[in-house]
């Protein structure tokens, strides 16, 4: 097929006329029809940057940000999220349990539909992050989750949200995106990042009260847990980027 026209935001189609590569894809899903096309983008140069911004993925808050000083963390809020997709899996059951031709295309349609609802607030999330880092100039630390679903342990009402949960694509996401705006981008070890004390240093486990309150134990600094992870993420960000940038 030649001279199929494309449906885009402005700033999209001019994206494509400067960057098209190759054929583009005509794909039906649900009954829809859509036209994909390839953007082969150029390299952008990564600024220095001037310190870093933690980010700390959860369940409660589906990430978490800040710097290494105070008073700057920032929270996506998951709770709406989380009803969302109790409400997803309740309806999944019950068509599970029907089991009929019309319960599983049913199913299938839903599958699409949770994807493309995730999806979308891993990108909305993934921008804003993107977008305070460059505004202020700053690097952005992530963890490393590979393997995340086999080393946390959880009660089995938190299993279910972490499995349910692209905790990956997010992280891919805020990858590309800083990628293509320049920003640095650092993978770092997120070991006991939730239970040392991001004023401190000090490790331990009674230094988390409870889901959402860090207490030092050693020094008494008191800060939201995902707050003060975020914090030792950024911190690990910082000396990470000085070590492979070493003269």
């Amino acid at each position: 097929m030649k001279g199929v026209a494309f449906t885009a935001s402005a700033d999209q189609l001019t994206l494509l006329a400067a960057h098209r590569k190759g054929e583009s894809d005509l794909v039906c899903r649900d009954g829809r029809w859509f036209l994909i096309a390839t953007c082969d983008l150029p390299d952008v140069p990564v600024r220095a940057p001037d310190g870093f911004v933690g980010v700390d993925l959860g369940i409660a808050n589906i990430a978490t940000t800040a710097g290494t000083g105070t008073g700057d963390g920032v929270r996506h809020s998951g709770k709406t999220l989380n009803a969302v997709r109790h409400r997803h899996r309740e309806l999944r059951r019950r068509l599970q349990a029907k089991q009929t031709k019309s319960a599983r295309r049913l199913l299938k349609k839903r599958r699409r539909k949770e994807a493309r609802f995730a999806a979308d607030v891993n990108h909305t999330i993934a921008r804003r992050i993107v977008t305070e880092a460059a505004r202020t100039g700053r690097g952005i630390a992530l963890e490393d989750l590979q393997g995340i679903r086999d080393r946390v342990r959880l009660r089995k009402p938190q299993r279910v949200t972490l499995h349910s949960w692209s905790f990956h694509q997010l992280g891919h996401f805020i990858a590309y995106k800083a990628a293509r705006a320049g920003v640095a981008l650092v993978w770092v070890d997120p070991a006991y990042t939730s239970q040392a004390c991001s004023a401190c240093g000090h490790v331990a486990k009674n230094n988390r009260p409870d889901q959402e309150t860090f207490a030092c134990t050693s020094c008494g600094f008191a800060e939201h847990a995902d707050v003060n992870a975020a914090r030792n993420i950024a911190a690990r960000g910082e000396t990470g980027w000085a070590v492979s940038h070493a003269a």
